[in-house]
Order: C-alpha cells, then sequence, then structure tokens
C-alpha cells in the first residue's frame, strides 16, 4: 500500500500567508497548480520570444510538486524562515527530510522516477524558471489582495516587485507587463474586453 495520494490530498489542508490577514485564503495545493500554470506559461514564453529550449512540460511538473515538503513540515512564513542564516540552514535540512519521507511514499519502482521533482528539483536546469513561478504567484496574491482593498499586503507587494526586477528575467518582465493589469478586472470587464 502507497501513501503517496493520500499525503497529496493533505496539501489542501496547509494555508499560506499564515501571519497576515488574508481577504482569501490560499492553500499548498492550489498554490502549486497555480506556480505550474505560471511556469509553463514562463516556459513558453522564454521558448517563443527569449531564445530558450526548456521542455515546457518538465518545467510544469516540477512546479507541480515543488511544495510536498510542505504536508509534514507546514508552510513556513518567509519572515520566519529568512529570519536568520541559522533557522534557514536547519529548516533546509528539515525539507530535505520531508522530500525524502515524500518520496517513500511510492512504490519503489516509481521512486526513481519522482525523485528529480520531489528530491533533486532545485538542481535541475528548469529550476530557476520554477523559483521565478514561485515569486509571481506570490506577487498575484499581493496584487490581488491589494486590490480587494489589504493594505496588509502593500510592503510584501514592493519587496516581491523588486525582487521579481532583480532577478532580469526577459520572460519574468513579460509576463508581468502582459498577464498582471488584467488581475484587478472584473468578470464583466475580463469579457467586455475580449469581444
Amino acid at each position: 500500500m502507497s501513501s503517496f495520494f493520500a499525503f497529496l490530498k493533505r496539501m489542501r489542508f496547509i494555508n499560506r500567508w499564515s501571519l497576515m490577514r488574508n481577504t482569501e485564503t490560499e492553500n499548498i495545493q492550489e498554490h502549486s497548480l497555480e506556480v505550474a500554470m505560471v511556469a509553463h506559461n514562463l516556459a513558453a514564453l522564454k521558448n517563443e520570444y527569449f531564445g530558450g529550449n526548456l521542455d515546457v512540460n518538465k518545467v510544469a511538473v516540477i512546479a507541480m510538486y515543488h511544495e510536498v515538503s510542505e504536508i509534514f513540515t507546514g508552510d513556513m512564513p518567509t519572515p520566519i524562515k529568512y529570519f536568520d542564516p541559522k533557522l534557514r540552514s536547519l529548516y533546509g535540512e528539515v525539507e530535505t527530510l520531508a522530500q525524502e519521507k515524500m518520496l517513500s511514499t511510492l512504490p519503489k519502482r516509481l521512486q526513481a522516477v519522482y525523485k528529480p521533482y520531489i528530491v533533486d528539483a532545485e538542481t535541475l536546469p528548469e529550476w530557476p524558471i520554477v523559483k521565478a513561478a514561485d515569486t509571481l504567484s506570490a506577487y498575484m496574491k499581493c496584487v490581488n489582495e491589494l486590490h480587494a482593498g489589504n493594505d496588509e499586503f502593500k510592503e510584501a507587494h514592493d519587496t516581491i516587485l523588486a525582487k521579481l526586477k532583480a532577478l532580469d528575467m526577459p520572460e519574468v518582465d513579460m509576463f508581468i507587463e502582459e498577464y498582471v493589469p488584467a488581475l484587478s478586472q472584473s468578470l464583466d470587464q475580463l469579457n467586455y474586453y475580449k469581444i
């Protein structure tokens, strides 16, 4: 018996942004899907506009599993995770143990198939795109919260935007320019502009 999917189903119980007042909750399962979709799009932008040669589907799968360690650790808020280098290092060790634990829940013959996505993802050449997508997902959360009148996310918005700009990734800049403005439009506005 394998508990892999039983653990994956628990992702929906782990909420993000736990230190902040949210107008809308977000769990790591829905976050992982969003990051996978954003990463897929970033890889496509890189390939089509900036001479990249990424496997867009592999990028999406890496992103899909990028938070599975949090099934065991919970979502460590960024201000705590990066409060002290020693704490970040220790948390990194805990994340690795959690990734290995998750891998062990698969049937033995599948573990080698999943290891690159669950344990070794940060060593893969596609990882910078996935990390950028993760940051973009956080930025879009901030945009939505600010649009809903929640000023609690103002500092996070500005900090994350600066971090995205510092990446110096043209596909990230294009994503922001192409997709982010529509985030604050109503459904009626979105439908109007599509006609």
